[in-house]
């Protein structure tokens, strides 16, 4: 699906927080959720092809919550990659049959070849219920030779993000909404991620974490916020950030990338 652009990038929204992020070469999936079904939800938009994540170098696991740690999606993807996971998560990870772990706190970093992998704080909820342990959460900062791609994982928004954004963004992955009717604390809304683009100043800016489950028997339940956060963030984006481009793209489709 990926199709890099002049920079060596390319970005795969394959929906909720996964996306395919080739950069400089190294192909990082990030909180992988790749099932049609998970638990209560059942996603709403084609089922993914395996050809949608295959040859995946890397995963970056952003926290431990089902919808974003998926062990059944990770034995998807074959060979199995090198998983960067946050501090905390490691003991979990290696317990499910994963070798290749690295654990980061926020402020950490390591690298995967040409890649630069730096984690970020996030303002969300680390703990995988109902007895799981708990870990930090993260975002992540992939940096490249000439691209620099932020991935917000699940957060709410903090003053924090102005630090963030000082490293040069090009390109913003922002939660924007949910898997149901509601939202609850530790997560942005279309509004909030609007607001943070104030702060991270990327160049562009891609709402994710909409659009693509839903809890099985409640589809007549406000249906809208399964279909307009994006587009909500759209246009407060315009009032707030309007130097900030915003691609708006639909679960399952590739992120057109400008080439200047």
């Amino acid at each position: 699906m990926t199709r890099r652009d002049d920079g060596g990038l390319a970005i795969d929204f394959l929906g909720h927080a996964t996306l395919l992020i080739e950069i400089d070469g190294v192909r990082i999936l990030t909180d992988p959720l790749v099932r049609d079904h998970v638990g209560p939800l059942d996603r709403q938009v084609e089922p993914l092809p395996h050809t949608a994540f295959e040859r995946v170098d890397v995963v970056l696991i952003s926290h431990l919550h089902q919808d974003h740690l998926d062990f059944a999606s990770l034995r998807r993807l074959q060979p199995a990659p090198r998983l960067i996971v946050p501090a905390g998560a490691g003991g979990l990870v290696r317990a499910a049959g994963y070798a290749d772990v690295d654990e980061l706190d926020a402020g950490g970093s390591t690298r995967h070849g040409p890649v630069h992998i730096a984690a970020t704080p996030a303002i969300h909820s680390g703990r995988r219920l109902p007895f799981g342990p708990t870990a930090v959460a993260l975002g992540f900062v992939v940096e490249g030779a000439t691209r620099r791609v932020y991935f917000a994982g699940d957060t709410d928004l903090f003053d924090g993000m102005a630090a963030i954004g000082d490293r040069d963004i090009d390109v913003a992955l922002l939660p924007v909404w949910g898997w149901g009717p509601n939202l609850r604390g530790g997560h942005l809304d279309p509004v909030k991620a609007a607001r943070s683009l104030t702060l991270l100043r990327p160049r562009m800016a891609v709402p994710i974490h909409w659009g693509t489950y839903w809890p099985r028997g409640m589809g007549m339940v406000r249906p809208d916020r399964l279909r307009l956060p994006a587009t909500e963030f759209e246009a407060a984006a315009r009032e707030v950030a309007p130097d900030v481009r915003v691609v708006v793209t639909a679960p399952g489709r590739p992120v057109r990338l400008p080439r200047d």
